[in-house]
């Protein structure tokens, strides 16, 4: 054999950088960005901010390229005159096709002293520095409307609008940006299977079902098949891969022998504390759902129920969509099939055993 050995490395938040900032120099360098910055390296954040020596002109350098390929969350800090560079355009859209569209890292928008409907739907000052672009033909058409395009989606997502006419001290603002990033880096990663054979497609196809850019829906995802299949390896790796995506988030391991041992209100317990995380004691399964339809509709939420083995289960642990806000996802993993079809999971991923030369590849890699 002749391939490298397969890497888990991938899942399990390996990165050279915890944050890239991608901002505007002119607007913010010199105060609000150059702020944030020395309160994360402060706090032990590993934090890359570019500098004028590393811009080309307006291609982007491979020592940013890399920079960002190598971060494990992006800050883009959307200003005034934020548009009237190709290049944080440009950067923009690396930091979209690399955290959004490939392995699912966090993009944390932050609007400093502009309103996030105008980035949304290029209005005002957005709007005149793209036509500025488009009339000294700094971009073609086609550049321009993947601009367009991204900065609708990453000013989408969930963030923080800084209005220094409303907002106080900005020292607090930072403060409150500093306290989320912490949150998010400081999460272990769940540990995933030494040998990932296929493991990485099973991820990717997984991931385009939950639709993790999307915002506005709960999304329940079912991963199916036959024991020793790795569905729950796949449910840890992709755990690790969309984390960051997540306000809260609990991967719950084997919940059939958890409930079988302790019952479900104490699986419900479990559950609450990691999501809620606060201890709350549940004296009646049926308490518990009220406690969980109430009070998860509060978060972005990820919660992932590992062999599931019967309906009672799946509808006192995640009865409903309904009890979760927009954008939250839940993974259940199990054998029976039909249990995720009668209870509503549209979206099911049948794990299958590895083909002739990836199950040659797993052998070698265990046995050599």
């Amino acid at each position: 054999m002749t391939r490298l050995a397969p890497s888990s490395s991938s899942f399990n938040y390996q990165w050279t950088y915890d944050v890239f900032i991608n901002f505007r120099g002119e607007d913010t360098y010199h105060g609000f960005v150059g702020n944030v910055y020395k309160v994360l390296k402060d706090t032990g954040v590993r934090t890359f901010l570019d500098d004028e020596e590393l811009r080309g002109g307006d291609k982007i350098t491979p020592e940013l390229l890399k920079a960002i390929e190598n971060s494990r969350m992006a800050i883009t800090v959307f200003s005034k005159n934020y548009a009237s560079s190709t290049f944080c355009l440009k950067e923009l859209l690396k930091i979209h096709d690399e955290c959004i569209n490939g392995k699912g890292r966090l993009v944390l928008p932050i609007f400093y002293d502009v309103e996030p409907t105008e980035v949304r739907r290029q209005k005002g000052c957005y709007e005149q520095a793209l036509s500025e672009h488009r009339n000294n033909i700094r971009a073609d058409e086609d550049e321009i409307n993947s601009w367009k395009f991204t900065l609708q989606e990453v000013s989408t997502i969930s963030g923080y609008h800084l209005d220094l006419r409303k907002n106080g001290y900005e020292y607090q603002f930072i403060g409150r940006i500093v306290k989320e990033i912490s949150s998010k880096i400081n999460r272990a990663p769940l540990d995933v299977s030494e040998y990932s054979v296929g493991l990485e497609s099973q991820v990717k196809e997984i991931a385009s079902l939950l639709q993790i850019e999307s915002n506005d829906k709960v999304i329940m995802v079912g991963i199916c098949g036959m024991g020793g299949l790795g569905k729950t390896t796949t449910a840890r790796a992709l755990y690790n891969s969309i984390a960051n995506n997540f306000e809260s988030l609990c991967f719950l391991h084997d919940v059939n022998k958890r409930s079988e041992k302790h019952g479900l209100e104490k699986v419900q317990e479990t559950i609450i504390s990691n999501i809620l995380g606060v201890d709350k004691k549940i004296q009646d399964v049926n308490d518990g759902v009220q406690v969980m339809k109430n009070r998860f509709k509060e978060k972005k939420i990820l919660l992932i129920l590992d062999n599931i083995d019967n309906d009672e289960q799946l509808k006192k642990l995640a009865g409903d969509c309904i009890w979760f806000s927009g954008g939250s996802r839940i993974i259940i993993t199990t054998r029976n099939r039909h249990l995720l079809e009668r209870n509503g999971v549209e979206c099911i991923y049948n794990m299958e055993v590895l083909n002739p030369e990836e199950s040659l590849e797993l052998l070698s890699w265990n046995t050599f």
